[in-house]
């Protein structure tokens, strides 16, 4: 069983930075993360998988970046450059398998949201 603990959302302003923080538990071969603005679908944001091979959605290219602390067994998700868009729940998701076909196949933003496991999020607001 994998658990996953987000941490470190908040609101900026346009252009500024988040810091995103999710320790998990258990063994995962896939982390990633995924966000669900107010009344939309969810989309994925980022992943990496246990190689330490990353993929990201477009909207997000450039600006931010999902890392992996494989000692602690904490994800994180740099995010620059901030946009109101950006605005959000954000989700840490793990599966126990490599995630790394699948989003080569299907795309970071439809596989992600389909993850095994989720953490209860946690809220970015970005103001204009």
């Amino acid at each position: 069983q994998v658990q996953l603990q987000e941490s470190g959302g908040g609101s900026v302003q346009s252009g500024g930075s988040l810091k995103l923080s999710c320790a998990a538990s258990g063994d995962t071969r896939c982390m990633a993360w995924f966000r669900q603005a107010a009344g939309k679908e969810p989309e994925g944001v980022a992943a990496i998988d246990s190689d330490g091979n990353t993929a990201y959605a477009d909207p997000v290219k450039g600006r931010f970046t999902i890392s992996h602390d494989y000692a602690k067994n904490t994800l994180y998700l740099q995010m620059n450059s901030l946009k109101p868009e950006d605005t959000a729940m954000y989700y840490c998701a793990a599966d126990e398998i490599r995630c790394d076909r699948s989003i080569r196949a299907l795309g970071v933003m439809a596989v992600v949201p389909e993850l095994k496991y989720r953490g209860h999020g946690t809220q970015v607001t970005v103001s204009s």
